[in-house]
């Protein structure tokens, strides 16, 4: 009988020295704390070289860099942006010549509307849907569907449409509406509807029809404005579906037209939850092989003034040099 063979031991470790590692995060890249009263500039600078607080920067600088060579910065929002109080930070970039078009989906064209007409909006959809009132307001309704229809008779966009409304009217908010900003400084405000979508739709004066050639026409005034892109900017916020559709079907007209262009462009998606479509069609996809694409997470009414606050800054600082 052979003796046992010896139980042998682990095999040795192959270890590396720590100065020879690649590292990720270098004390350089941490964050620098500042005093209480610091200026934005101080404590945006003071932000961590890492993952979103790097990307806000490089995307903010992006946008200074667009608008300095006077390339287009367009933003599709969905609702919640308006209903999240942001209209009047979008309105100032616009008259600052920083935003050269937004687009909206048919909800934040309803929001855009009753905080013109009411200062308020956003309806309690749980209880109005108990008992059958909800999205029953006569006064967006008649007002939006008006809107299309006359919309559709001139030849313009919905958005267009909307915004000279809004202005005629003299609603008392006016002021308050991106489409009524839009039209008095002669930047395109366009508004993409999915027919059953929006709360005018259940109205008996909705017209498909009408609501769906506003609708086209702005789809070309945008794709227009797509076509141009080339160092430019887009920034989705908000709209998991629609904006990102519309933003991937102008850009593939666009590369049809004038084979292969846009390319080098910069996009960004920024929502609180990271979905499939906007990091699809408007992160990765439009920008493969020659521009750039982030995904910022966080809530809209923090993340956008921080990122709007951070372009002004880079155009402050331009305009110091």
């Amino acid at each position: 009988m052979s003796a046992p063979r010896a139980a042998r031991g682990p095999r040795p470790l192959r270890t590396t020295s720590l100065s020879r590692r690649t590292h990720k995060v270098r004390s350089a890249d941490l964050a620098r704390p500042v005093p209480a009263g610091a200026s934005f500039a101080d404590w945006l600078s003071s932000l961590p070289q890492i993952l979103a607080a790097s990307d806000i920067r490089a995307l903010a600088a992006a946008i200074v860099a667009a608008r300095r060579r006077n390339r287009e910065v367009l933003l599709g929002i969905g609702a919640h942006v308006i209903k999240c109080g942001l209209s009047p930070w979008i309105t100032a970039l616009m008259e600052e010549g920083l935003l050269t078009g937004i687009a909206m989906n048919g909800a934040g064209a309803v929001h855009d509307f009753e905080l013109a007409y009411a200062g308020a909006t956003s309806e309690d959809v749980g209880p109005a849907l108990e008992d059958g009132s909800f999205g029953m307001a006569r006064e967006t309704a008649d007002f939006l569907n008006g809107a299309a229809a006359d919309a559709a008779l001139d030849g313009l966009g919905f958005g267009e449409a909307l915004g000279r409304a809004v202005l005629e009217a003299k609603l008392p908010n006016a002021s308050l509406s991106l489409a009524a900003a839009g039209s008095r400084l002669g930047i395109p405000v366009t508004v993409h509807v999915a027919i059953g979508t929006d709360i005018v739709h259940m109205h008996p004066s909705a017209s498909g029809a009408a609501i769906g050639e506003a609708s086209l026409h702005d789809f070309h005034r945008f794709a227009a404005r797509v076509e141009r892109l080339e160092g430019g900017v887009y920034l989705n916020a908000g709209s998991a579906v629609i904006l990102p559709e519309v933003f991937l079907k102008a850009l593939a007209m666009a590369r049809n037209r004038r084979k292969g262009l846009p390319r080098r462009f910069t996009t960004a998606n920024l929502d609180f939850i990271p979905a499939y479509r906007p990091l699809t069609n408007v992160v990765r996809r439009p920008t493969a092989g020659a521009g750039k694409g982030y995904q910022i997470t966080g809530h809209h009414e923090v993340m956008l003034p921080l990122l709007f606050t951070a372009v002004r800054e880079g155009v402050a600082a331009r305009g110091r040099r």
